[in-house]
């Protein structure tokens, strides 16, 4: 419900000027689609089949009614079409999920260290595929039980953290994070302990849920994930003025007009559904949702209207990117992709770990 005290509020942070020297919110959306673009075509006409990048290009143009350019032969055309692009389109959906749902997270918990595997959505993901794959159970076809089982133990597991951190009728960030710790635990424990009892085929389709890839994408898995994911992003963008207010505190959001408690309880829900779809595809990617809301902060300042879309279309980018590097750097093998991420997002954590407890005069 919009009150006065909203509308002034949001009026307040809409005037408020730029940080100097970031970028405009046209520049940066519109360089970042530009990058998404050229990543795109990149990872399209990278592999072992050789098509040009030209080749890309105009294959997308056919496709959307423009015949102009080159186009690949057919066997170009069906390696573009039947496994290229469906994987560089699932890493767009994962990475904009991840990159949107890191910057939710943070505005939600007011804390700049928070990222989306902190409530267990990753960990309850990948224990409903391992409990899938060793179990054997099936509920939609072979297909997409694991996809499936995934998603369920991703949700299951942050509405199990959710109740657990509740107390009068109230949610505490820290009880929230100390619970969603504690799940993580449980989780890794119960992943232990499914391997333990898997053969050697299981174990390889475990090492999937558990490295992260894209490996497995196809155009089924991109039809399910897309609507989620689009929604997702949109929703969260709606709640971006609230999430605006937030940063101000609690009780200034609170006299601003915002319900705090419900805003948190909605923006949980985006979050775990944006993580849960995507780590049901891909397995655990890391650092994606930690690293790339830092990143959009750094050139465009703290405004969750232009940090949500900014983060979502970082997020696409950095993991095409990464998925083109992780499928052909050590080719014919594939280097897992939350491996590559990690390597990258794990020292970057700690810099951003010294550099933000300098800023506040240490911890102690």
């Amino acid at each position: 419900m919009t009150t006065p005290e909203t509308v002034v509020g949001e009026q307040a942070m809409r005037r408020a000027p730029l940080r100097r020297g970031s970028l405009t919110p046209p520049v940066l959306l519109g360089g970042l689609s530009v990058a998404l673009i050229i990543a795109v075509i990149v990872a399209g006409a990278s592999g072992a089949y050789p098509i040009s990048p030209g080749e890309v290009i105009g294959s997308l143009l056919h496709v959307i009614g423009i015949d102009v350019g080159t186009r690949a032969d057919t066997v170009g055309e069906d390696v573009l079409w039947e496994i290229r692009f469906p994987r560089v389109v699932l890493a767009v959906l994962v990475g904009a999920s991840l990159g949107c749902a890191g910057a939710a997270m943070q505005g939600t918990f007011s804390n700049p260290l928070a990222e989306p595997g902190i409530i267990g959505v990753s960990a309850g993901a990948v224990v409903g595929a391992v409990a899938q794959i060793v179990m054997g159970f099936t509920f939609a076809g072979s297909t997409w039980s694991i996809t499936l089982a995934a998603f369920i133990g991703g949700l299951v597991t942050v509405m199990l953290v959710y109740l657990g951190s509740r107390s009068n009728g109230k949610t505490e960030i820290v009880t929230l994070v100390l619970t969603g710790v504690a799940a993580n635990a449980f989780a890794g424990a119960l992943i232990g302990l499914l391997i333990f009892f898997s053969d050697d085929a299981q174990l390889r389709s475990i090492t999937f849920w558990t490295l992260g890839s894209m490996a497995q994408a196809t155009w089924a898995k991109v039809a399910v994930v897309m609507p989620v994911a689009l929604l997702g992003v949109a929703l969260a963008c709606v709640h971006a003025s609230k999430l605006d207010l937030l940063a101000l505190g609690e009780r200034p959001a609170r006299h601003l007009g915002v319900d705090v408690e419900r805003l948190r309880v909605t923006m949980l829900v985006i979050v775990a559904v944006l993580t849960a779809a995507a780590v049901a595809v891909s397995g655990i990617i890391l650092f994606v949702g930690l690293v790339i809301p830092h990143l959009i902060r750094m050139v465009s300042g703290p405004r969750h209207q232009l940090l949500l879309p900014a983060s979502a279309l970082a997020g696409a980018v950095i993991l095409v990117v990464a998925d083109t590097v992780a499928r052909t750097i050590a080719a014919p093998s594939e280097l897992p992709l939350g491996v590559l991420t990690a390597l990258i997002g794990a020292p970057f954590f700690l810099w951003q770990l010294r550099r933000t407890r300098a800023q506040q005069g240490g911890w102690a």
